[in-house]
């Protein structure tokens, strides 16, 4: 009996890992072909949000990696003026539907550019906290009632808006708070000596506030909820655990927000403030009252060297400049503030976070072309 060499074993099964090689090839290319296009897009595109100046107002858009778009507030109704510069940020972003709009409450700072804007592109889902308002109030609920005919959701703490791609949790609306904690968040060892202040107004009590997600890279927007509410929120328990990004509350104005024991406890990476040249930070309201009976722990009183002190902050960026405090030390860089200047002269400029899957995070002045990167904790 002839008993095969090993050259000739070798060479008899060369052709058949060839084409086994050739066969998983096929599979692989197969599957890749299968994965709808929009998933493959979807990955490469990363998530953008872009903080859009309406001069101490708010409107901020979010494209999320799937292209779904998700505005929060319309600035006011100072002409056309915010509504054109949300749709420039829209076209900016390659955004020609607004998928959701959350208005956060009926001022005239957040809902007042809405008659303009939902005349220049289409809007398909809305959501607010409810019809709950002060009389002087009611024409910018009438105004919203009007845009959103058919197509409106109230939201309570817990529910979600559905942003494909994202996660968008409710955390505040109609007075009321998240009833448990999520990502993460455990006991606060801050509240035994905090603070507590009267409420600043049924509407910004109302606000619904929301916490957005993509992968470790959180963003915490409370618009303009009120330094009770965040004690709500951060004490006894935070129940918002750790955040990349946080908005601040009242556009920077500190008296009425920006509760120490919350800001410590959410520990952001980085702030933006959304303020105007005199609004927002820098302002100071004689009218917010203390309630803590006993002594509470001392803590900054000016906006901008409070938010410098949060344990881990990385990075602070204004919209404006405060021409309410100019001081340099009471201002972040000037390469991290979008305007130098006051409103009548104003252009607008932006400043947008662009996030990674994997956390990593660049923001940009548009102004100046400046930009800072940073990773997710």
């Amino acid at each position: 009996m002839r008993t095969a060499r090993l050259g000739e074993v070798a060479s008899k099964s060369e052709p058949v890992d060839r084409f086994r090689r050739f066969i998983m090839l096929l599979l692989l290319l197969l599957a890749l072909l299968l994965v709808p296009s929009s998933t493959r897009y979807a990955q490469s595109k990363p998530l953008d949000i872009y903080w859009i100046d309406v001069e101490g107002g708010a409107a901020t858009l979010i494209v999320s990696p799937s292209g779904e778009s998700f505005l929060i507030d319309t600035g006011w109704m100072v002409g056309d003026r915010d509504a054109q510069r949300i749709y420039a940020a829209t076209q900016l972003a390659g955004v020609k539907k607004i998928d959701y709009l959350l208005i956060s409450h009926f001022h005239a700072d957040h809902v007042g550019g809405l008659a303009a804007f939902s005349k220049m592109m289409p809007i398909g889902k809305f959501y607010d906290h409810g019809d709950t308002i002060e009389k002087e109030n009611q024409q910018w609920l009438d105004s919203y009632t009007t845009a959103s005919a058919g197509r409106r959701t109230i939201v309570k703490p817990g529910d979600e808006i559905p942003v494909k791609g994202l996660r968008v949790l409710v955390v505040a609306s109609d007075q009321k708070v998240l009833a448990k904690a999520v990502n993460g968040g455990r006991p606060n060892p801050l509240c035994a000596t905090a603070e507590q202040k009267a409420p600043i107004g049924l509407e910004n009590q109302r606000v619904a506030g929301v916490l957005v997600s993509y992968g470790k890279f959180k963003y915490l927007n409370l618009i303009d909820l009120d330094w009770e509410k965040e004690m709500e929120l951060a004490c006894p328990v935070n129940k918002l655990g750790m955040v990349t990004v946080y908005q601040t509350s009242r556009h920077g104005a500190f008296d009425g927000a920006g509760a120490p024991a919350f800001l410590d406890a959410i520990r952001p990476q980085v702030v933006v403030v959304n303020n105007g040249p005199r609004k927002g930070m820098g302002q100071v309201d004689n009218s917010v009252k203390s309630i803590t009976p006993a002594d509470p722990a001392p803590y900054e009183k000016v906006a901008y060297l409070r938010l410098s002190k949060i344990p881990g902050i990385e990075g602070i960026w204004q919209e404006h400049l405060s021409l309410l405090d100019p001081e340099p030390k009471h201002n972040t860089s000037p390469d991290m503030i979008a305007n130098l200047e006051e409103t009548a002269d104003c252009k607008g400029n932006w400043i947008k976070a662009s996030v990674q899957t994997d956390g990593k995070f660049t923001v940009t002045n548009s102004r100046n072309g400046f930009s800072k990167s940073y990773v997710s904790r």
